[in-house]
């Protein structure tokens, strides 16, 4: 299945193209739930540099967006060589201190949607851990680029 031809939940997904290794895989033989989460930071960090909010930015302005809730939603197995495409979106920035962010990861061999996943995020002062208004910098990334229609905040 080219592509082209996969159903995508949103429209202009970034994407990032992932081959699940031997070393991804569990006991019973496909990707474990660990890994998944493992991707979707992978996504999460290469979709905001792509969008300017560097590591550099993050280091200038002593802040970062930081998980609080994920959720994931697993509907089919990735094995070993398989190849997949994740998805991922902007889908809600509060203005201040909250994101939201949801994935589709996808197996264009099949068309099959294996997962998908929401998650939140508040951002954090990077010394003292605690939450913190969001730099201009931020918001005006994250303002740019939150795509309507998705599971938001």
């Amino acid at each position: 299945m080219p592509h082209s031809d996969i159903v995508w939940d949103l429209p202009d997904p970034f994407i990032l193209d992932i081959s699940v290794r031997e070393e991804d895989t569990d006991r019973l033989g496909h990707a474990n739930n660990v890994v998944y989460v493992r991707w979707l930071e992978d996504v999460s960090w290469a979709h905001i540099e792509s969008l300017g909010m560097t590591w550099e930015l993050h280091e200038k302005t002593g802040k970062a967006m930081a998980i609080t809730r994920t959720e994931i939603d697993y509907l089919g197995s990735a094995n070993a060589g398989d190849q997949l495409l994740l998805g991922t979106w902007l889908t809600g920035y509060d203005g201040r201190f909250r994101s939201s962010r949801q994935f589709q990861l996808v197996r264009p061999s099949d068309g099959k949607t294996l997962v998908r996943a929401v998650s939140t995020h508040a951002c954090v002062d990077m010394k003292t851990q605690r939450p913190s208004r969001a730099p201009n910098e931020f918001a005006e990334i994250l303002g740019a680029a939150v795509v309507a229609g998705g599971r938001g905040l």
